[in-house]
Formats: C-alpha cells, structure tokens, sequence
C-alpha cells in the first residue's frame, strides 16, 4: 500500500499510469482494494504454481509482463520477497536496480560526459557507504528504472471505494524449467517485536551501558504502552536481540511518539526514524547528534531521567489520571 501511494505520486509527475500487478491462487478479489488505493490498472496472474512465492516462476510472470507493457518505472518492496525477485528481474531485463531507496523523485539529469540530457529521469536515493552520504542514483539509458523501497519509509494513501479502474487478466504459462521447485509445507514464525505499527517507541543506544540497561527502559515502556526498539551499537554489542533494530540495517518506523535514549543520532540511525511525529532525546553529551532531530531533548543521564519520568507517570497514576502519553510533550 505504501508503493501505490509512492507510485502515485511518481506517475502523476511523469504523466503516466499506475499500475500494480497482483500474482498469485485465488487472489482476483483483492485487485479492487488495489484501485481504491491509486491504482489505474491491476495486471492479475493467477496459477496454482504461484499460490506460494517461489523466485523463478514469479520472475517469468513479471518479467513476461513488463516486456508486453514496457513501463517506465517498476517499484519493488524491499522485503525478503522484493530483494529475491527484483535483481532476478532486473538482470532478465538487462537493466539498473537501485536497492534500499529511502525516497524517490522525479526531475531531468545531464550526462557530464556524453551532454546529453533526460527528462523526467527516476531519482533513486538509498544511503552509501554504510549510511554516511546519501547517494542519488539515475539510470538514464535504460528501461525500466527499477528500485526497491524500504518498508515504512512512506505514508499509506488514502483508501478511495469509489475509484474506479481496470481489471486485466495475464494468462500465464510455464516450462518445466520454471517448477524446479516446490512449496511443501509453509510455517509462519511468530513476529516477537511489532516496531513497524507501534505508536510509542522506548529506544536505546550505546549509552544504555548493557543488557541492565534495557530493563530499565522495559519499564518506562510498560507504562507507556510501547514497544522497545535499539539502535545497531546496541544489537551488535549483543545487549538486544535484531529484531528490535532500528534504522538502515533494522527496521524503518513512524510512531507517534519515539523515545531515543543514550543514541547518539548517528545517520544509520536517524534514517529509520525520520516519519516519527515527535522525537524525545536522552543523551548526556549537549552535543549529540541526536538533539538536532528530536522535537524535545533533555540533556542528562538517562540513569537518572528515566527513573524520574516513571516515578511521574506512576504519581498521575495513583492519582487516577491516565498515564497518557500527552504528558510526555506538554
């Protein structure tokens, strides 16, 4: 849903159509909600090959169909599945693939070499270098341009019941080369941390100290009714699991309120947190980082803030107030 919101706006600023293919056993149903939410077109493919995802089958339906189409712009998730399936398409195709992009754009771009010059040319920026610049990435010559998006990265439109679009079917037909594999038994593993839907979000750093450090956020957390997320120093020192990671290497999020204690506001980092609606820092350096992004920062040992915010929180509590989360930014 986020790339049809992000699609849309890329089409409406190359004047072109937008268009989601829907592949899958038994998935016609659901090309409606895809037009309610931005698209022109919905390219349906059905098979029982395809009612599980596997890479090759998936990659001859798309590439076959974007060979019959030629669109300008194709726009992957960059989930398990995107990241499989994108590069596979994209070498069949002989064309560019920017990975990870954290935003997208549309403008014209000169060749410095050649002089030649491109209108209405995909910009493409993901971090390089491990997150220290910010790269923009064109591929002017061929088609099409092909990114994959970091979930979270954008807002979800607005569902529309009442758009009206085009259902078409694409008949699919395999070789035996296509089956090589199959889906026997498909076991779904038990999501532990939701980072991605949280509204409140207690976050640590390096200047939790170790694993007794997140305890101590657990608890702001409790009240709260927040979910804890960590930042790369934290996971790779081995205090927290990855699945609370946040940021290039770990998860994109947008809560409402996020919390970033003892983070120092590295780029890697602040790339994952940027869409959050108010910023809370807890740093003990003046001149972190971090405190250029916040919305709010307090500037002490989180050692000493935290236990002060949860006795307030636990005061309005007893005095019947809600331990809402308002209080947090009067």
């Amino acid at each position: 849903m986020e790339l049809l919101g992000l699609g849309r706006v890329i089409a409406d600023r190359m004047g072109a159509e937008l268009s989601a293919v829907l592949i899958g056993w038994g998935v016609r149903g659901l090309a409606r909600e895809l037009i309610a939410y931005g698209a022109d077109k919905v390219y349906v493919a059905e098979h029982e090959a395809l009612k599980y995802y596997t890479t090759l089958p998936y990659a001859k339906v798309l590439t076959d169909l974007i060979l019959r189409e030629s669109p300008e712009v194709v726009l992957f998730a960059a989930n398990t599945t995107g990241r499989d399936l994108a590069p596979r398409v994209a070498a069949r195709l002989k064309t560019g693939l920017t990975a990870d992009c954290i935003a997208l754009d549309v403008g014209d771009y000169k060749d410095a070499l050649s002089g030649k010059y491109y209108e209405k040319i995909l910009y493409q920026m993901r971090p390089a270098f491990g997150g220290d610049v910010i790269a923009t990435i064109v591929v002017p010559e061929r088609r099409p341009q092909m990114a994959t998006v970091r979930p979270g990265s954008f807002e979800i439109p607005a569902k529309d019941p009442r758009r009206e679009g085009e259902v078409i079917t694409f008949e699919v037909k395999f070789e035996g080369s296509e089956l090589v594999a199959e889906v026997v038994k498909l076991v779904k593993e038990r999501e532990e941390v939701n980072l991605r839907d949280a509204k409140i979000i207690v976050s640590g750093g390096g200047g939790v100290g170790g694993p007794e450090g997140f305890n101590l956020l657990r608890g702001l957390a409790e009240l709260l009714g927040a979910q804890i997320g960590a930042s790369r120093a934290a996971v790779d020192a081995g205090w927290i699991s990855y699945g609370h990671q946040i940021g290039l290497t770990g998860q994109i999020v947008k809560p409402e309120i996020y919390i970033a204690c003892g983070i120092s506001g590295a780029i890697q980092h602040v790339v994952g947190i940027k869409a959050s609606k108010t910023i809370i820092a807890i740093n003990s350096d003046p001149n972190a980082p971090i405190f250029e992004y916040a919305d709010y920062g307090i500037v002490g040992d989180l050692f000493q803030v935290i236990p002060a915010l949860i006795e307030k929180l636990k005061e309005r509590g007893r005095a019947g107030g809600a331990t809402s989360t308002w209080w947090l930014t009067e």
